[in-house]
């Protein structure tokens, strides 16, 4: 453990700090300057999405311990996200949107949730009649 030195935990903690800041007050700026439309969209994007994989490599690197890993580790690393993305995006059309090239939807939502208050008005029939039912007979009991 001695052949790397470790690096500063708390200056990268307030690196991470300041991050976090402007990924927050980056919407809020576009909203404050009064940006629409593709102007506002680069820069929530870009705060949102640029500085969250800065962070993310930061965390990698330095908490993970990736920077003075062996060079295989990043390999694995990289391995392992590009797999992620081509499952991600391989299924993503299809679990995303109701009509895809190999979806077929059963039923719509709208003919479920009747199923479903069928169902309940159902239920609640059936529990009424036992309710009648178990008062007849405990009236029969009593005579």
């Amino acid at each position: 453990m001695s052949g790397h030195k470790h690096p500063s935990y708390l200056k990268i903690y307030f690196t991470l700090l300041i991050l976090f800041i402007i990924s927050v007050l980056g919407p809020e700026m576009a909203h404050v300057l009064g940006l629409e439309g593709v102007s506002r969209a680069l820069l929530v994007l870009s705060t949102a999405f640029g500085i969250a994989i800065w962070k993310a490599y930061l965390v990698c690197a330095y908490f993970m311990h990736l920077k003075v890993e062996k060079i295989y580790a990043p390999y694995i690393l990289l391995a392992c996200l590009s797999l992620l993305f081509v499952f991600f995006f391989g299924t993503a059309t299809d679990a995303m949107f109701a009509n895809g090239h190999n979806w077929v939807k059963k039923y719509s939502e709208d003919k479920a949730l009747a199923e479903v208050i069928a169902r309940d008005e159902h239920h609640e029939d059936d529990h009424s009649h036992s309710e009648s039912h178990n008062e007849s007979h405990s009236e029969e009991k009593s005579h």
